[in-house]
């Protein structure tokens, strides 16, 4: 089991880990550190249990806060997926319907004695262009 030298408000501690974990120590040690600065710098110089003490419980006042924020935010998320679930198995909209304006048949007969005059007069104009 390697043994770690970490330094915590500028004091050295010898500490024992498992194989491979030391990285995670050395951060560790780096926000209890960052706590005890804070510490040191308003308060100054203080017995080591009590520096650790305190450093500690900011620590972890920071993570109920930010456990609190991770339930918030999951409960959001929950949120958002159920409604999300709920948009998926929604059937599906109706099409619109279009409505289709009849046309009188007066208009369509009109429409077609029109075009048979134009198909004559073409054909005249066509006759006359062979001529």
């Amino acid at each position: 089991m390697p043994e770690v030298t970490i330094q915590i408000g500028g004091r050295d501690f010898q500490v024992s880990c498992q194989d491979g974990e030391e990285s995670y120590l050395y951060a560790a040690a780096k926000l209890l550190d960052d706590e005890a600065q804070v510490l040191s710098d308003q308060i100054g110089r203080m017995p080591e249990s009590r520096m650790l003490l305190m450093a500690g419980l900011m620590l972890a006042d920071k993570s109920a806060a930010t456990e609190e924020r991770i339930k918030s935010l999951e409960a959001k998320l929950a949120d958002r997926e159920a409604v999300l679930e709920q948009i998926r198995n929604a059937p599906p909209p109706e099409p619109e319907r279009v409505e289709v304006a009849v046309v009188p048949p007066l208009v369509t007969d009109t429409l077609a004695e029109l075009a048979a005059r134009a198909e004559a007069l073409a054909d005249m104009v066509e006759e006359k262009s062979r001529a």
